[in-house]
């Protein structure tokens, strides 16, 4: 097995989250917050036929994550969890996934809403949603079955004091 992967940012995600622990937990609780992609020059061709999407997959290096945790605290709940059965940045490649809507394109800017992510992350993938190949219905969700809507929409929105309303 290899040791290592090397990857390189393709660009940059902005957001009006500068503070971790008041930025959501996911995309579902930022939906008025507002975001933008800056994809590197040389990657902007790569965007061709993308605004014919109204979601993307970002995928990002979780760059000011605490140390990697095999259990962790989900933001939903008090109880430990398996790192692997949370969305936790804490992670052995701190990796990240979110799922937002894109709203327009510009060059090699894309303009989103439900970001969720820190100002500056940076980006290493985008890969369209699809309703054809991702518009699945869960039949198990795990211990989130667990955690009632008002209680995960208290605690998803964390400390985010945005000016705007969901």
């Amino acid at each position: 097995m290899n040791d290592s992967i090397i990857f390189r940012p393709i660009g940059v995600i902005r957001s009006e989250h500068l503070v971790p622990r008041e930025t959501p937990i996911q995309p579902v609780y930022a939906k008025a917050c507002r975001g933008r992609v800056e994809l590197l020059p040389e990657f902007a061709d790569g965007l061709h036929d993308l605004d014919g999407f109204s979601h993307i997959y970002l995928i990002y290096h979780f760059d000011r994550a605490e140390a990697p945790k095999l259990r962790v605290k989900p933001f939903l709940q008090d109880t430990e969890r398996g790192v692997f059965s949370t969305r936790a940045p804490c992670r052995p490649n701190a990796i990240g996934l979110s799922v937002v809507e894109l709203l327009s394109r510009e060059s090699n800017v894309l303009h989103i809403a439900g970001a969720d992510i820190l100002d500056g992350t940076p980006l290493l993938d985008i890969k369209p949603f699809t309703a054809k190949f991702d518009g699945i219905t869960p039949t198990r969700n795990g211990w989130q079955d667990e955690v009632d809507e008002a209680t995960a929409r208290h605690r998803g929105k964390r400390g985010f004091r945005g000016g705007r309303s969901e």
